[in-house]
C-alpha cells in the first residue's frame, strides 16, 4: 500500500527559504575570507617595498637581468683590455693535437706579420719558422703536453723573414674539474732590450780594451824611459874607452865600436817607441759628469752585483758640464770603482761603495769613490801612484798611475786617503772652464 506524501504549501516554502538565505549568508563569508587574505598579502609586499626588499618574480627577474647585463660588460671589458694590451695575446686549444689558435689580439697580429685570418684555427708552432730554434720549440710542445707553464726566451721570425728576440709566457687554462682546456700565451718583444744590452757588452768590451792598452803603454813608455838611461850610460863608457885607448888596440876599439853601434841603433827603437805611444791630445767635449757616471756603473753593474756590493749615489743634480775625453774620463772611474769592489773582496761585513760628486769652491767638481774595505796601509800611503807599484798579487802597479795622467791632463789632480771610520776614499777634481790650447 502506497504511502501518500501530504504536501504542506506554506511549510515548504519556509523552508525553502530558510535553506536559500543560508546559502546567501554562507557564501558571502567565505570570499570575504580570501579577499581579506590577499588584501594582506598585497600589504605585505608593499611593505617589503618600502623597506627595500625585493618583491617575488618581477624583482627576481630583474636582478637575473642586471647580473647578465653586468657580466656582458666586464666581457666587453676583458675583450677591449686584451685588444689595448701593447704584449701580443693569444690563446690556443689544448684538446687538439695541433694546438690551433683560437684568438689573437692586435699586438700579436703586429708582432707576428699574420693577420687575424691568417692565424686563426692555425697551428701555433708554425709561426716560429723553418728557422727557429727547435730544441726550444720542442721544450715548449713537451711543457705544455704536460699541462705546466712555460716562461722563456727565444729568437722568433716574422711573417717576412725579419728576425726579432721575444719573451713568452704560456699558461694552461682549467675547468672544473682541473683539466685543460686551452693555454693563454703572453709575448713581449724584446728586441730593443736584447739590442741595448748588446751595446753595452760592447762598451765594456771597448772599455777593458782601452784600460788594458792604457796600461800596456803605460807601461812600454815607462819601460822605455829606464832603458834610455843605461843605454846613454854604456855609451858614455865605449866611447869615452876608445878616446882612452887612442890608436892602440885597433882589435879592441873595433869592438867598442860595434858596442857603439848596437847602443844607438837601440836609442833609436826607444825614440820611435816613445814617439809612437806619446800621448796626444785628449777629445775635449761638454759632458755631465754625473750622465758619466751613470753609465760607466751601468757597465761594470754585472761584476758589481756578482760580488753582493751595494752601490750608492750622492750626486749633486745641480752641477754645471765639463770638459774633458770621455773615454779617457770613464777610464779612471772604472779604475777607481774596480779597485774599490776588489778592496772589499776579503770584507765579511757590509760591502757598500759610495759615488759622490759635489761643486768645490766655484771653480771645480769634486767626485769620490769611497768603499768600505779595510783601507789603505798607512806604509802604501805614499807610493799608491808610483809606477809598478801594487799590493795586488796580480796587479801590474799602473791604473791609478795612468789615472792620474788622465786627470792631470784635464787640469785636475787625483788623491787618496782613509775614510774616518773604514775604507778608502780616492777623489779627483776636474775643472769646470778649461783653457785648450
Amino acid at each position: 500500500m502506497k504511502k501518500k506524501i501530504i504536501t504542506k504549501p506554506k511549510l515548504t516554502r519556509r523552508i525553502l527559504k530558510k535553506s536559500f538565505m543560508s546559502s546567501i549568508t554562507r557564501e558571502p563569508k567565505k570570499i570575504t575570507r580570501n579577499n581579506l587574505e590577499k588584501k594582506v598579502r598585497q600589504q605585505t609586499d608593499e611593505l617589503k617595498i618600502r623597506e627595500g626588499q625585493l618583491r617575488q618574480g618581477v624583482d627576481r627577474e630583474k636582478l637575473g637581468a642586471d647580473r647578465e647585463r653586468i657580466a656582458e660588460e666586464q666581457i666587453h671589458i676583458q675583450t677591449k683590455a686584451m685588444e689595448s694590451a701593447s704584449d701580443g695575446i693569444f690563446i690556443i686549444g689544448a684538446k687538439k693535437f695541433n694546438f690551433p689558435i683560437i684568438y689573437a689580439n692586435s699586438s700579436f697580429q703586429v708582432l707576428t706579420g699574420y693577420t687575424k685570418n691568417e692565424v686563426m684555427g692555425q697551428d701555433y708552432f708554425l709561426l716560429y719558422g723553418v728557422d727557429a730554434d727547435l730544441r726550444i720549440v720542442e721544450e715548449i710542445k713537451e711543457t705544455i703536453r704536460q699541462g705546466k707553464s712555460f716562461h722563456g726566451e727565444m729568437l722568433n721570425f716574422r711573417k717576412n723573414g725579419k728576425k726579432f728576440w721575444s719573451s713568452l709566457r704560456i699558461t694552461p687554462v682549467r675547468d672544473v674539474s682541473g683539466a685543460v682546456t686551452h693555454y693563454v700565451g703572453i709575448q713581449t718583444d724584446t728586441t730593443l732590450m736584447k739590442q741595448r744590452n748588446l751595446e753595452i757588452e760592447e762598451q765594456r768590451e771597448e772599455l777593458l780594451h782601452v784600460t788594458r792598452v792604457g796600461k800596456l803603454a803605460e807601461f812600454v813608455s815607462s819601460l822605455a824611459h829606464e832603458i834610455s838611461q843605461p843605454l846613454t850610460a854604456i855609451l858614455s863608457y865605449a866611447q869615452a874607452a876608445q878616446r882612452m885607448l887612442g890608436s892602440r888596440e885597433p882589435q879592441l876599439q873595433e869592438i867598442l865600436q860595434y858596442i857603439i853601434n848596437d847602443d844607438q841603433r837601440a836609442a833609436e827603437v826607444i825614440r820611435r817607441l816613445r814617439y809612437l805611444l806619446k800621448k796626444s791630445k785628449p777629445t775635449f767635449e761638454s759632458l755631465d759628469i754625473n750622465v758619466l757616471i751613470n753609465d760607466t756603473v751601468i757597465l761594470i753593474m754585472p761584476h758589481i752585483t756578482a760580488k753582493n756590493i751595494v752601490i750608492k749615489f750622492q750626486l749633486n743634480d745641480s752641477l754645471p758640464s765639463i770638459q774633458g775625453d770621455r773615454i779617457q774620463l770613464q777610464q779612471v772611474l772604472l779604475n777607481l770603482i774596480s779597485n774599490s769592489i776588489e778592496a772589499m773582496e776579503s770584507n765579511k761585513g757590509s760591502r757598500e761603495l759610495l759615488i759622490c760628486t759635489s761643486l768645490k769652491k766655484t771653480d771645480n767638481i769634486l767626485v769620490e769613490v769611497k768603499d768600505s774595505g779595510d783601507g789603505i796601509p798607512e806604509e802604501n800611503m805614499k807610493k799608491l801612484f808610483a809606477h809598478f807599484f801594487t799590493s795586488k798579487p796580480d796587479g801590474l802597479g799602473m791604473g791609478l798611475s795612468i789615472s792620474r795622467s788622465i786627470i792631470e791632463a784635464h787640469g785636475g789632480r787625483l788623491e787618496g786617503k782613509n775614510n774616518p771610520d773604514h775604507g778608502a776614499n780616492f777623489y779627483f777634481t776636474i775643472p769646470i772652464v778649461m783653457k785648450i790650447e
